[in-house]
């Protein structure tokens, strides 16, 4: 059998299940564009919408926001995601996990970076 020729069937099976988007606030992104600008001068900030799935949609149904936010950067000359050998720098690493420290801590009404 030639494996060009075969073909697959693919089925809905139930119905999507929307959720109301997070609200973008002052009191989320404050926070995330001061600690930007911090460990990143010049950095701006935007909000994107990336592809993919999360379970977030159940809490935001709920009417609990959820928000994604990593403070990783990625080599634009050596995108791996998902795939073979995927992999980010380790100075990306650890200052991602710097940036996220700090940002729990400021919503979390610690105040300080």
């Amino acid at each position: 059998m030639n494996p060009r020729n075969r073909s697959a069937a693919v089925t809905a099976r139930g119905e999507a299940t929307p959720s109301p988007p997070s609200p973008l606030t002052s009191e989320v992104l404050g926070p995330i564009a001061r600690i930007t600008e911090e460990m990143w001068p010049g950095v701006p900030v935007l909000p994107v919408m990336s592809t993919g799935a999360t379970d977030g949609l159940y809490l935001r149904r709920e009417g609990i926001p959820v928000y994604g936010v990593s403070g990783i950067f990625g080599d634009m000359d050596d995108s791996r995601a998902h795939g073979q050998d995927e992999r980010i720098l380790i100075e990306h690493f650890y200052e991602g996990q710097e940036f996220l420290y700090r940002l729990v801590k400021a919503l979390a009404g610690d105040g300080a970076s």
